[in-house]
Parts: structure tokens; sequence; C-alpha cells
């Protein structure tokens, strides 16, 4: 048993699990954190060590992608991983050192190891991350230029994928499953709920204040966005009761304008990340069938239950806030039983080669 002035800062790192889904391993990963956090502030651990090349690097890359091109910080956070990524795979040739001499070999090499572990659409983004620093590096003559343009991107097809949709009585289901009798399952009831409900986006339901939810007109204003207008919805008699029961006995009491917030230390509020990993916890915890892993599949199971009630297309595309019926048109391929009305009958004579 050593003292807390001998703990050294790896040996607390490495009592964290590695990334995963178990309840336990996220609550065990939160609890290293503070503790980091605790003995910082009290000079008990010493100082982190100073930042490697590769950290610089991209530290610099992240500060270009900010104020030169202006990209939103989500954005910049999935390029510098990206860029991570590429400079790790290249530590057996030299990691850093390897980059003047770059070659189309080693760009291929990591965009095949990527794809087997992500589908194509993602892999689409990776590539067009992977050529921004690329662009970055030949600018600054630490790559040889022209290397991004012998980047073949994966081709992906309009509408080649289905919506993915759930049966509606797997989504009740789902909800019916969330254990409310503890403040994080209820806080998670209310916001599954309002995406089933009214078909939010992950960002909009983390995005929802106070201020957002008007009591006396029983209505809400969902700001969106994409559209930069707000969305007037309903507030139904069982959003209302989930979101006052929240309030009541779930939420904790900080200072924020955030209707949902962090039940974990340190206080603050939620990203859009937290819904897809309240999602994840409860579908394996339900023990039902749902072959996805976010919860935007529950925004497109409430469109098709809104279109197999015979709603409009133009109603649809309102509430979920589309800005063209385009948007909206993919989901009457799920309408299966309704499709099938729509095809002509054929001729008597081609019907006769059929059956002979």
């Amino acid at each position: 048993c050593r003292s807390a002035d001998e703990i050294m800062r790896a040996d607390l790192r490495s009592c964290a699990p590695p990334p995963g889904r178990s309840q336990d391993d996220i609550d065990v990963a939160a609890t290293v954190r503070q503790l980091e956090r605790y003995l910082d502030e009290r000079g008990i651990l010493p100082p982190p060590e100073p930042p490697s090349a590769v950290e610089n690097k991209v530290a610099e890359y992240g500060a270009y992608l900010r104020q030169v091109r202006g990209l939103a910080p989500s954005t910049v956070n999935h390029h510098v991983s990206t860029a991570s990524q590429f400079i790790a795979h290249l530590d057996d040739k030299g990691g850093l050192s390897h980059l003047p001499t770059l070659t189309a070999q080693d760009i291929e090499s990591f965009v095949r190891r990527t794809g087997n572990r992500v589908g194509r659409g993602s892999l689409q983004h990776i590539v067009a991350q992977l050529r921004s620093f690329l662009r970055f590096l030949a600018t600054k003559g630490e790559a040889p230029t022209g290397l991004e343009t012998q980047i073949d991107t994966p081709r992906l097809y309009r509408g080649e994928q289905l919506p993915r949709a759930l049966p509606w009585p797997t989504v009740r289901a789902l909800l019916d499953a969330i254990d409310r009798s503890t403040p994080m399952g209820r806080r998670d009831y209310a916001m599954l709920l309002l995406i089933a409900t009214y078909g939010l986006r992950t960002s909009e339901v983390v995005g929802l204040q106070f201020e957002h939810i008007e009591w006396r007109a029983c209505r809400l204003s969902v700001p969106q966005r994409k559209t930069a207008a707000p969305l007037l919805l309903p507030l139904t008699d069982s959003v209302g009761d989930s979101l006052v029961d929240y309030l009541r006995r779930g939420r904790p009491s900080v200072p924020y304008r955030e209707v949902f917030v962090r039940h974990r230390a340190p206080a603050g509020v939620l990203k859009p990340t937290a819904v897809t990993e309240a999602f994840q916890a409860w579908s394996q915890r339900s023990r039902l069938s749902i072959p996805f892993q976010g919860p935007h599949c529950l925004r497109h199971s409430y469109a098709v239950h809104l279109l197999r009630k015979g709603t409009s297309l133009k109603t649809i595309g309102d509430v979920l806030g589309h800005r063209s019926a385009e948007s909206t048109c993919v989901y009457l391929r799920l309408a299966v039983e309704d499709l099938r009305s729509v095809p002509l009958d054929l001729p008597s004579l081609a019907s006769q080669k059929v059956s002979t």
C-alpha cells in the first residue's frame, strides 16, 4: 500500500477500464477522471508531462481548422481525431519523421485498415478529413504535394438505404423498460420520450432550455440548427408529466438553463452523445430486438408511425423540421402496404407468359 504522494499519473489512469458500453465501466472511468482532477488541484500528482511532438502537431492542425477555416468545434474534433489516427498508423515507419517521404501506399494502407471497422458512409467522411490534413501538411512543406488527390473515396448512392425504423410496439416497449425509480432513469425516459413523441434530434434534446417550455401555452418552442427557426410543438400530457417528474424528483440543483444535465461529476450540460449512450444502455437492458446503435432510429420510427396513421407528408416534414419535401419522401419507401396499391396490374398477355 502506497501513500498518495507516491501515486503516479500513469498508475492512476491504468485503473480506468478501456472504453466500453458497460454502465459499470462508464462509472469507474468517470471516478478515475474525477480523482485525477482532485489530486491535481491539491498538487499531489506530479505535473503532466510536456506535450509530445505529435500532440503539438495535432494541436497546430486544430488551431488552423478553427482560426483559418472557421470550422465548428465538433467538426474540428473529428478532423483532429483522424489526423491523430493517421500519424499513429505511421509509427512503424517513424511517425512524424516519415511525413516528408509519405507515399500513396501509406495512405492506401491506412484507408484499407480503417475501412475494416467502419461503414462506407463513415469512411467517406474519414477520407475527406484525411485529404484536408494532407493539404495542410503539403502547404507547410511537411509532406509531398498532391497526395490528397490520390485517395479514392467510397461510393454512396442516393437512396440506397432505407430509413432505420423500429416497429412502433418496440418503441413503446423500450420506453416502458426504462427504470424511472432513479433520477438518471427519469432523465433518460424524458429524453427518449421527446424523440419518440416529436422526432427531435439529439442536439435539440440536449439544447432544450427552461424558456423553451411554455407551460401556460402547453407547447414547446424548439430551436433548430438546420432551419434557424423555432419549431412550435404541442406539449402532450405524457411529455409534460415526464418533464415535471424529472425536474421535481431527478434533476440536480445546478445553475444551468438546460433542462437535461449531467448526473455524474463534474456538473454540466449534456452532449448529444449522452443521449446515444442512454439509448444504447436501455436497449441492452430491455433485451428487445433493436439492431440500431443510435436514438435517431426513434426519429425515423416516429415518421413512419405518422405516415401509417395517414398523416400528410407536409405535416410530417413540418414536425420533423425538414427544409424540403424531398427529405420527407424517403419514408414513403417504408409504407409497404400503401405501396402495394400503387403498381399497375400486369397486362393479360404478360401475365400469361409469366404463368407459363
